[in-house]
């Protein structure tokens, strides 16, 4: 994959006409310094596509095929990867905030190093998803799962979590702070190493089975407002 032809585009104009014909190759290519800002990929085959540096601010890439595609140092604030096949991308120090990944086909793929605020995954389909050095504030990730794996410094403060599995899981320098948690299950799951704090009295039920610290539990009694003597 390393060896594929590279298109370097830094400092030129693309537009639609240039990208259907980039898109119409047939065989993968690495994409360098491409600004596809608002432009529409529409529903072609980019399986094993490399994107470094690229600009996809707005882009829309619904239904897209991208399947072991790569990208690093990407921009893509509320770029549309609606309904996209996106098994086994790999996504490394990139800024998708307020993206839209709702029904994408996330299979097996990784985000590493990279920004994810606001973005949204509703009903994508999401099994062995990584997540490893993420901010993910106020994302939307309802029944996401995220069983038996290891969360790497991934903050999750604010993100609407409802009806995510956790079980099992490791959180590792991980903030779930005012996370909504509505029916998101942490049975076996280890968040010593969690921010927990803004939990609400109605939200400690759903830690039942999990481990917490000494630490943590004094602070989860003290935001349930009860005193620790």
């Amino acid at each position: 994959m390393t060896d594929i032809p590279s298109i370097d585009l830094t400092g030129k104009a693309v537009d639609q006409a240039a990208l259907d014909r980039l898109t119409s190759i047939g065989e993968p290519r690495r994409l360098v310094g491409a600004d596809l800002g608002g432009l529409s990929f529409g529903e072609v085959d980019l399986a094993g596509w490399q994107f470094e540096g690229c600009n996809l601010a707005h882009s829309k890439l619904a239904r897209t095929r991208l399947a072991e595609s790569r990208w690093s140092a990407c921009k893509g604030a509320f770029a549309d990867f609606g309904r996209a096949d996106l098994v086994d991308a790999e996504i490394v120090s990139s800024d998708f905030n307020n993206a839209l990944f709702r029904q994408a086909v996330l299979t097996s793929a990784a985000f590493r190093r990279s920004k994810l605020t606001g973005a949204d995954f509703t009903d994508a389909r999401t099994v062995d998803l990584a997540l490893e050095e993420v901010l993910a504030v106020d994302a939307r990730l309802p029944k996401v799962s995220f069983r038996r794996q290891t969360l790497t410094q991934v903050d999750l403060s604010g993100a609407l979590l409802e009806g995510a599995d956790f079980r099992d899981a490791v959180f590792e320098e991980c903030s779930l702070r005012d996370a909504q948690l509505l029916r998101a299950r942490f049975e076996g799951a280890d968040l010593r190493g969690a921010d927990l704090g803004g939990i609400r009295l109605g939200d400690a039920a759903h830690f039942r089975g999990a481990i917490i610290s000494r630490a943590q539990a004094t602070d989860l009694l003290k935001e349930l407002g009860l005193r620790v003597l």
